[in-house]
């Protein structure tokens, strides 16, 4: 009776072994964004999570309008080196897998997508810059040879793969999955895992049996820090840190140890430059809002009538047009965004110069300078050799060139030490 106990116990420790074995996890990571560096770290982190935990796939639900060359063709590398097999599933309904993601799509080990999505117009847009013909044709024939060989390495459809790039073709789920672009339709993610359930996948790492039916998927949510980069990265986001951030260094500069302004603009501005260092930019309109903030600041130590303001104001405007000039779509500031916030940042530093250069024109209040011109009432008769005036709400010792008796309006004329040279206006009636 004992042996038959551990046999049966032996045996339930195999099976429960042997099912964990066959329901390994599948990782899901949703990519609904421009594809940019960010996109490639993501990517990069979710593979090494998925062959740490030995999963038995990586499912990348795509959404993307396209992004940067650049970084689509390193997420390409990672897909075509990865040792965990790889799904681009192009999802949910109304998503689509434009520019720089049909290449992504073209890559993956298996190819998917959600009824109502589409994909294709992959031909390449530059960015901030006029290209000759030549050097367009190189471009253009460069990924379209990248197109082709990702779709003959994954047999599906080389040719509508090269059109994709050189026509802008664009086609849907259902028009894909009868060119062969890609393998399947799937209502959703359960849908994708019951399909491509017993389908043999060869990776860098040898021939991978998927056993996906049934199993319940594992979303890769993003970190902390992901999330914190992927809000700075959005252009609108950027563009508004980098304006917030001229405009504190702006008032700390006009207005020195207000300290909070200077910290929060120094704050923003290093936040801006991170996110325009990934992302596409015209570095002319770069060049120009900053030479802007200059021009404001010039302003208070010159006074030029309005003019640097103007100048400044210009190069503003033409600045945040040309930033993000020419970028692909999804990494573009909004016009919805510009408009307000040029109309507020342009108010903002032409409103605090003018107070700025009002305050450093304006007459003098206190001290000598104050003084100066001030009126005043005799309270005693005042002689070349001394007197007392009243004078701006205090009692001062005066003297005149000229006898003054008391009673008689007097004004400032300078301040010898602590005594007043004063002259008679009026006598007092």
């Amino acid at each position: 009776m004992y042996k038959i106990r551990i046999t049966l116990w032996a045996l339930g420790i195999i099976l429960l072994s042997s099912m964990a074995a066959t329901a390994k996890e599948v990782l899901v990571l949703p990519l609904a964004e421009a594809i940019t560096p960010l996109t490639v770290t993501k990517v990069q982190e979710a593979l090494y999570q998925a062959q740490r935990e030995q999963a038995q796939c990586l499912v990348l639900e795509l959404d993307t309008p396209g992004g940067l060359v650049t970084s689509m063709r390193g997420i390409v590398k990672l897909i075509l080196n990865a040792s965990v097999p790889v799904v681009v599933y192009v999802a949910p309904s109304g998503a689509q897998a434009a520019s720089a993601g049909t290449f992504i799509v073209l890559a993956a080990h298996i190819a998917a997508m959600a009824p109502g999505t589409n994909i294709g117009a992959a031909h390449p847009v530059t960015m901030g810059q006029k290209l000759d013909k030549t050097m367009s044709k190189k471009i253009e024939n460069d990924l379209a040879a990248l197109a082709r060989s990702l779709a003959v390495l994954r047999g599906r459809n080389a040719r509508w793969a090269e059109k994709a790039v050189r026509e802008s073709v664009s086609i849907t789920a259902q028009e894909a999955l009868k060119l062969k672009v890609i393998d399947l339709i799937a209502l959703d993610l359960k849908d994708l895992l019951n399909q491509i359930n017993g389908r043999h996948i060869e990776t860098k790492a040898g021939q991978v049996v998927l056993h996906t039916k049934g199993v319940e998927p594992k979303i890769i949510k993003a970190g902390l820090r992901n999330a914190v980069l992927r809000f700075i990265t959005d252009p609108n986001i950027a563009y508004i840190l980098l304006m917030l951030g001229l405009a504190g260094l702006y008032l700390e500069l006009s207005h020195p140890g207000a300290i909070f302004p200077g910290v929060v603009g120094a704050i923003c501005l290093v936040l801006a430059l991170y996110a325009l260092h990934l992302l596409p930019i015209d570095y002319a309109g770069l060049a120009l809002i900053l030479f802007s903030g200059v021009l404001f600041f010039l302003e208070i130590k010159i006074s030029s009538y309005g003019l640097l303001s103007l100048a400044g104001l210009g190069c503003l405007i033409l600045g945040s047009l040309l930033l993000f000039n020419k970028t692909p779509e999804g990494l573009r500031v909004s016009y919805h965004v510009i408009l307000p916030v040029v109309s507020v940042v342009g108010l903002f530093f032409c409103s605090m110069t003018y107070l700025a250069a009002r305050a450093v024109l304006k007459r003098p209040t206190t001290g000598s300078e104050g003084l100066i011109g001030e009126q005043g009432q005799a309270l005693t008769e005042i002689t070349p050799q001394g007197g007392q005036v009243f004078v701006h709400g205090e009692i001062w010792q005066a003297f005149s060139e000229e006898k003054i008796p008391q009673g008689a309006v007097v004004t400032v004329e300078a301040l010898e030490g602590l005594r007043l040279k004063v002259r008679k206006i009026s006598s007092k009636h």
